[in-house]
């Protein structure tokens, strides 16, 4: 306090001139100070060396202590350390380059590993299901204790017939098949061969006059029967053609009495081959001459021993049931497509309910009926039907006719020409034909002869008088449901039978007298087949198997093609579509000889219709039922069964027994192996695969050196002939199963959407069951036709077979029963083969196709412009429509809402329970 004090008094002293002095030399001299002992410890910190640091310390005033000897070593220790340190980071890090390089290496080592060991555990479980197969078989094989049969060896005679007596002229009309056939020459494996007498070589010898038309005629057409042989000594069959090539003798009768034909029995038994009785040999009477001649019965009165009759004409006395056979006259061309000469099906319902032309001689004998009260009721009535009920009835013709030929039969003649009979069919919804008034007749030529001509123009057939006319091949055909049959006494009750009918029962009736009258009537070539299969099935011998397409390979025999990985396709690992089993034959079929073959599960005849829709004549080349591609009898494989692991297990959850099977594909390419080698890739690893079959379309080979993937299934690249769309149904030689899935190269399937296709197909085995859906809709602009419709709709009528699964029976009909100006059509426009083949599934078993998942239509990006890419396209198409329509006579389309889709693609279920559940 005092200090204060004194210091505030020295201060107040104080001059101010002296305090500016003080004040000016302290800001002087303290940053003078201050700059140089910075500078000082500026250069200690640059200059490192000991004298420096020391001097800068003793600067600082602290530095005295330190030995600088020591820091200097210490210092430079540092500096060896770390350049050590940067030598070794330098190595390490190196070292961590090289061992992540390793480490790559390694880890693709490992990849490749895994993947190897994916193939291997892959191979091991195909093994393992191929062995598990095997013992399957082996105990199903145990528990059917059904021995391998092989077919007998064929059996042939080396010897012509040998000389017997000849029969009893009264015991003729007793003959059967199993008293006057000789069964020991048609052995079960001989094929059923037949030898036709060549009229240039053995009617001349009896001074015959040879119809030209018929002889040519015959010729051609048997010479494309797989049965024909040329050697006599051999043959099961003798063919003789009667009443055109050897003479029948007119005998002129007063004129009151027609003119009778009469066979040259010497010219007959003068036959080579006839064997004393004349067994085996069946006589053609074609009736051309009988729609002229009047009474056609050219075996009246004559000796023929055991040979069997075949003709339109004969008595009830005369006809010997289950040994000769009624055929119908020659009317039609020698063969080939006959559509054009038919009436369309639709309106059901035509101008006229009922027409008649004809015109009679009556007779007063006991032995015939009276028509005259058949021609006043069938008056009165057409006199009081409505005016929508119209009747054309003509009981006389203008210009008369020639009767007297026809008195002894009161048979009916027909009116007119040709030309206008069809046209008055054409307006007819049915046709009235009488039975002869002679009660003794079964069936006449002129009967025939109106039969054939009703049911090419559409017209359904009444005979009245029916109850006894037997009509052709009614031992194998029914009838029934193409013709309508009265007695004479229920004349009164025609009208209401005739309104009784619905329209569709009436298209049902006309389409099956259409296929009656293609396959059966329509063509000599048509009736010589079914009359030799007609015996032929009496026989019970099997026909011979239908050749398949033997397909030109693509490469040589030695080269292969080389082969590269695909790539790897990711999968859902709990999605199991089945297991993947090595690709085997179908098994040999067992029943080919058995009569079991009517029980099938199919139920299908030799044109694959069902039985209860066309009960018809099994027709050559075709076996029979479930083997009727490919018959054991030539060593071929059937198709009765295919081959497959996972079939099986599936069949037994729906409660079947088919057994287990595979499908193939078949690819049709046109120059596109980039596009053809990714679908190839595509199906690796695809379940139930056996076979792929790729039909080259291109003009020019294929690339030898490029490489194809392996799909893991056997391929066959086939070469066409020339490029065609209907080369995609060819039956090749290659396809041994029963399924076959027709696939564009362009076209892309998940594997889960061909199995499941593959699965409701076997529930539809006689169905399409595919992918993009289509329909065809009428034609509002009144075309008076359908069109093809590609747009997005719930209701379709056709799936493209461009990823389609088909029976393999199909690709045979399609080039047997279709029409061949359907597939010139297709070849005409390089367009409409899906289209067609649809047509013909339709046809035959009158069902639509199935769809299968919500997918319409493929798309195929990057891939070259397709022959739907043109703007031409859809108007070809509706074109197609319309001219097939023209051809079948109808629209045989049919359309359905149903489509499959898998509850598995929506809700993911154990595995255990997933045959609990089918589709929705």
């Amino acid at each position: 306090m005092i200090f204060y004090e004194r210091f505030c008094l020295w201060l107040g002293h104080i001059k101010l001139s002296r305090v500016i002095v003080m004040v000016s030399v302290i800001l002087f001299v303290v940053p003078l100070f201050t700059h140089y002992y910075l500078s000082k410890y500026e250069t200690a910190t640059v200059n490192l060396g000991s004298n420096s640091l020391r001097n800068t310390l003793e600067a600082l005033g602290d530095v005295s202590a330190i030995n600088l000897v020591d820091l200097k070593l210490r210092i430079e220790e540092m500096l060896r350390i770390k350049a050590s340190v940067s030598t070794e980071l330098r190595e390490l890090e190196e070292k961590r380059g090289r061992l992540q390089r390793e480490a790559a290496a390694a880890s693709a080592k490992a990849d490749n590993v895994k993947a190897e060991y994916a193939r291997a555990t892959a191979e091991l479980q195909r093994l393992r299901v191929s062995a598990d197969q095997a013992r399957i078989a082996q105990l199903e094989a145990i528990r059917r204790d059904t021995p391998e049969l092989f077919p007998p060896a064929q059996i042939l005679p080396s010897s012509p017939p040998s000389v017997l007596p000849p029969i009893n002229p009264a015991s003729e009309i007793h003959c059967r098949m199993h008293s006057c056939f000789d069964h020991s020459r048609c052995s079960l494996t001989s094929g059923f061969p037949i030898y036709f007498y060549d009229p240039d070589i053995y009617a001349p010898v009896a001074g015959a006059e040879v119809d030209g038309f018929l002889k040519t005629t015959l010729r051609q057409t048997l010479s494309y029967n797989a049965h024909l042989t040329q050697n006599p000594n051999e043959a099961c069959l003798y063919l003789v053609l009667v009443g055109e090539s050897f003479p029948l003798e007119k005998s002129a009768l007063p004129t009151v009495q027609p003119l009778k034909l009469m066979l040259n029995e010497t010219a007959i038994k003068s036959l080579p081959y006839w064997g004393g009785d004349g067994r085996n040999h069946v006589l053609l009477n074609l009736a051309r001459r009988e729609l002229s001649v009047g009474s056609g019965d050219a075996f009246s009165g004559a000796s023929i021993g055991r040979a069997m009759i075949a003709q339109s004409t004969f008595t009830l006395q005369q006809f010997r049931l289950g040994f000769d056979l009624v055929t119908p006259p020659a009317l039609g061309p020698p063969g080939g497509d006959v559509w054009a000469d038919c009436a369309p099906m639709a309106p059901a319902r035509r101008k006229y309910l009922l027409s008649f032309q004809g015109s009679q001689s009556l007779t007063t004998s006991t032995s015939k009926d009276n028509d005259t009260f058949l021609i006043d009721s069938l008056k009165n009535m057409s006199s009081v039907t409505p005016a929508t009920d119209l009747f054309f009835l003509q009981f006389d013709c203008d210009p008369p006719v020639e009767k007297r030929s026809l008195i002894s039969i009161g048979d009916w003649a027909l009116c007119g020409t040709d030309r206008s009979r069809r046209s008055l069919l054409k307006e007819s919804t049915f046709v009235l034909i009488f039975a002869p008034c002679d009660n003794s007749y079964a069936t006449t030529a002129l009967l025939q002869a109106r039969l054939y001509e009703a049911l090419r123009s559409g017209a359904i057939p009444v005979i009245l008088g029916g109850d006894r006319s037997r009509l052709p091949y009614d031992e194998v055909l029914d009838w029934r449901r193409a013709v309508l049959s009265l007695p004479k006494a229920r004349i009164t009750e025609l009208h209401f039978l005739l309104r009784a009918i619905s329209d569709s029962d009436l298209l049902a009736f006309r389409r099956q007298g259409r296929v009656l009258w293609e396959r059966y009537l329509s063509s000599v070539q048509v009736s010589m087949d079914s009359l030799l299969a007609t015996i032929r099935t009496r026989l019970n011998i099997p026909a011979q198997p239908a050749s398949p397409t033997q397909g030109a390979p693509a490469f040589n025999e030695s080269f292969s093609p080389p082969k590269i990985e695909p790539p790897a396709v990711d999968t859902e690992p709990e999605e199991t579509l089945g297991p993947l089993e090595a690709p085997y034959p179908s098994p040999s079929y067992r029943r080919n000889y058995s009569l079991a073959l009517l029980h099938g599960y199919e139920m299908w005849n030799e044109w694959g219709e069902p039985f209860a829709l066309y009960p018809q004549l099994p027709w050559d080349p075709p076996v029979t039922s479930e083997a009727r591609f490919m018959g054991s009898a030539a060593g071929y494989r059937p198709i009765g069964a295919g081959a497959g692991g996972s079939g099986k297990e599936f069949s037994e959850a729906l409660g079947g027994d088919r057994p287990r099977e595979q499908f193939t594909i078949v690819i049709l390419t046109y120059e596109r192996e980039t596009v053809l080698a990714a679908a190839l890739a595509r199906l690796r690893g695809l379940p139930y695969l056996n076979k792929v079959v790729v039909v080259w379309n291109g003009v020019t080979p294929p690339t030898p050196t490029q490489a194809w993937p392996d799909c893991g299934a056997p391929v066959a690249m086939v070469r066409a002939s020339r490029n065609s769309l209907n080369n995609r149904f060819l039956p090749y030689h290659l396809i041994d199963t029963e399924a076959v899935l027709c696939v564009d190269d362009d076209a892309h399937l998940r594997h889960d959407e061909i199995v499941f296709a593959f699965r409701v197909w076997r529930e539809h085995r006689d169905r399409i069951v595919g992918f993009p859906g289509r329909y065809h809709a009428w034609d509002l602009n009144f075309n008076n036709g359908f069109l093809y419709n590609s747009n997005y709709s719930c209701e379709l009528s056709m799936v493209l077979t461009g990823a389609a699964f088909v029976h393999r029976y199909y690709l045979w009909a399609y080039w047997r029963a279709l029409p061949a100006a359907v597939r010139d059509y297709v070849d005409e426009y390089m367009n409409c083969e899906d289209i067609a083949m649809n047509f013909l599934v339709a046809h035959i078993t009158r069902k639509p196709p199935v769809k299968v998942t919500s997918r319409w239509t493929f798309r195929c990006p990057g891939c070259p412009v397709t022959l739907s890419a043109d703007e031409t396209h859809f108007h070809e198409r509706h074109k197609c429509i319309q001219f097939f329509s023209q051809v079948m006579g109808y629209t045989p389309l049919l359309s359905t809402q149903f489509r499959a889709d898998s509850v598995l693609f929506k809700t993911r279920i154990p595995h255990d329970k997933q045959k609990c559940f089918k589709f929705i």
